[in-house]
């Protein structure tokens, strides 16, 4: 289902907040959707999971519970597709808390993906996403009792904000990126990913490059 709205997910998400291109937004949704399916394929979450050689050890896994996620309003479908797929791959339910510039995408992408895992089976309000959006309300789901886990996908404030709950957190926040060419490296290929990778959705990706320390005996070709 996200694979088949990627590219109308991807108009809104850039219609919405005016960030990046639709291209890549596109790119993005495909990979939180088909590119995540593909690796989640077999793949065990819940239950005995592995065992040693001789069976002496086995290793199982459980739910979390309940996963508070917050989504930017940088990669506001991608991230929301990304993160219920995997919440639903981990038998979790999850909460969005979208970014205010980004409400109406994040709602929609949540929808594409949960009404296709409904009509697959999975239980009524596996999935759910904040309507009312302020910073109050998102400090609420976080340190909210009932929940279990955090996915905080944002600004450093709020990731900070995620880890201060006092329960376990994931957080991503702006990265700065520098990039190492060392004088070993293929220098051509090299500055054509750096400027592919900083172009790519006019770099909001949190892992775009940001700085290049370049080996002094390759640095004039790199310039070039």
């Amino acid at each position: 289902a996200g694979i088949d709205a990627s590219e109308r997910l991807a108009v809104m998400a850039v219609d919405e907040t005016g960030f990046g291109r639709v291209e890549s937004k596109i790119q993005k949704n495909l990979f939180a959707t088909r590119t995540l399916a593909e690796r989640m394929h077999g793949m065990k979450t819940c239950g005995i999971i592995d065992t040693t050689d001789d069976g002496r050890v086995w290793e199982v896994a459980n739910p979390m519970g309940i996963v508070a996620a917050l989504v930017p309003s940088t990669n506001p479908t991608s991230t929301a597709m990304y993160k219920a797929i995997i919440a639903a791959k981990a038998r979790c339910g999850i909460v969005l808390s979208p970014h205010p510039r980004a409400k109406e995408c994040t709602l929609e992408a949540l929808r594409v993906v949960a009404t296709a895992a409904y009509r697959a089976g999975a239980p009524e309000g596996l999935f759910a996403c904040m309507t009312e959006i302020s910073v109050e309300g998102t400090h609420a789901l976080m340190g909210d009792p009932e929940t279990d886990v955090i996915l905080a996908t944002g600004g450093s404030a709020m990731v900070k904000a995620a880890y201060s709950k006092g329960k376990p957190a994931f957080g991503v926040g702006s990265g700065n990126v520098p990039v190492y060419v060392d004088r070993t490296a293929d220098v051509k290929k090299a500055a054509a990913d750096i400027l592919y990778g900083v172009s790519f959705d006019w770099g909001t990706l949190c892992s775009t490059e940001r700085s290049i320390v370049a080996d002094q005996p390759v640095l004039a070709r790199l310039k070039v």
